[in-house]
């Protein structure tokens, strides 16, 4: 078969160097990819979000099944331009996706079906932000209506940052459109954690659970980001926690989308807290995350293709998990999440091919001339398995230590928290 991965990140890397463990697979290619997708597969110069140019391209080559791992282009409705050529593709429509792509689409969508989330209120003008925070009170959480690559969330303890967080979006459209709108919700406490699951109209698989570390600096501060790190399985998600997981959030998702005459296929991910009254909705993203992709995939047994293909066409999928835990640290240019600095030449990586029960997913970077250079804020993936989440940190850092270039970042705390219970 010919696969086609859309996407340029960690995320993709991860899900291409699963997809080629399947002997289904003939030729692998992905648009537009990295210095590491390139070891794997072609690299095709197309934008992801340029659909009409990717289903010509998927057309013209024979593309047998494009996976699609960014959420951009499910948004812009590189799914329906497919379907509609006749071209099997792994997500979902432009419709369904507004889940991811609206904010305040999923917001209401939650009230309506009754999912457990946070209380919130949308606004498109500043001054009525503002106000209702001061009415409020704070800490609050001001959130982009759009799409912002997982940098459009402010947790906000001050009315300061509040205020700030609102002017940022709305006045000076530091995020263009994906700002124009904001929700403003209470904030949640508890355990962040990502449950993501394969969902095709009724049926769902889930995968391995996992947590992802979002804030920039260590001990959870900082500004948001795509995601600093991850690991899985996720020891605060027990068998009572799932069931109310299933039961309250992903049922009753279904029913919703089943009764508003939404199409889903595709990944599923739920960003949750769980709160001391249950897990409530952070978010909803259509793809997969990113890290928790990286550290899932590493997790997960068998002919992955096979099983997306069988998902796919309506057949029952079982997946086999390895019971070792997998942990992913990210490398991030200096400025990232605002100003990321490129161009700076990575060195160590042939030191970390040798090492075993490691796998070192490329984000952020581009090949010149047998050399490899930083292209964007998140650089790198350093993932390790171990028997214990403590083993695959100290296998993971370990590798973190060979690799170097100019002002590279990254959190040392990542897992740290399920360690200490």
């Amino acid at each position: 078969m010919k696969v086609l991965v859309v996407g340029n990140g960690g995320r993709e890397h991860a899900l291409l160097w699963k997809l080629s463990q399947s002997p289904l697979v003939k030729e692998l290619y992905c648009a537009r990819g990295n210095a590491g997708t390139a070891e794997l597969a072609q690299n095709v110069p197309i934008e992801p979000n340029q659909t009409r140019a990717l289903a010509d391209f998927a057309q013209r080559e024979g593309i047998d099944f494009t996976v699609v791992g960014l959420e951009s282009p499910l948004v812009a409705g590189i799914v329906d331009e497919f379907e509609s050529r006749g071209l099997a593709i792994f997500g979902p429509n432009s419709q369904a996706s507004q889940l991811e792509g609206s904010k305040a689409f999923a917001k209401e969508f939650m009230q309506k079906y009754s999912i457990p989330t946070a209380e919130f209120h949308t606004f498109d003008e500043p001054q009525r932000a503002k106000s209702f925070v001061k009415d409020f009170g704070v800490p609050v959480v001001v959130k982009a209506d759009g799409l912002a690559a997982g940098k459009g969330v402010f947790v906000c303890r001050t009315y300061e940052e509040a205020y700030r967080a609102i002017d940022h979006l709305m006045v000076k459209k530091s995020m263009g459109q994906a700002g124009s709108k904001v929700i403003v919700e209470e904030f949640l406490e508890g355990e962040e954690v990502s449950y993501i699951v394969l969902l095709r109209g009724d049926r769902y698989v889930p995968l391995p659970t996992s947590q992802d570390h979002k804030r920039l600096l260590e001990g959870d501060q900082g500004p948001n980001t795509g995601g600093m790190g991850a690991y899985s399985p996720a020891p605060f998600v027990d068998e009572r926690t799932e069931e109310s997981i299933k039961t309250q959030i992903i049922d009753r998702l279904i029913k919703g989308l089943k009764t508003e005459g939404i199409e889903y296929t595709g990944f599923l991910y739920a960003g949750l807290m769980l709160t001391s009254s249950g897990p409530k909705v952070l978010e909803f993203n259509v793809r997969l995350g990113d890290p928790e992709a990286q550290a899932i995939l590493m997790r997960l047994q068998g002919d992955f293709l096979e099983t997306l293909l069988d998902f796919y066409r309506g057949k029952e999928v079982e997946l086999k998990v390895d019971p070792r835990v997998s942990l992913c640290v990210v490398l991030a240019s200096r400025g990232y999440p605002e100003k990321p600095e490129d161009g700076k030449e990575v060195h160590g990586l042939e030191k970390v091919r040798a090492l075993e029960q490691v796998v070192l997913f490329h984000a952020g970077t581009v090949e010149k001339d047998r050399r490899v250079y930083t292209k964007g804020g998140r650089v790198l993936n350093v993932c390790a398995w171990g028997q214990t989440l403590q083993e695959a940190r100290e296998r993971a850092y370990g590798t973190v230590e060979k690799i170097s270039f100019e002002g590279m970042y990254y959190r040392r705390d990542i897992g740290l928290r399920a360690l200490k219970g």
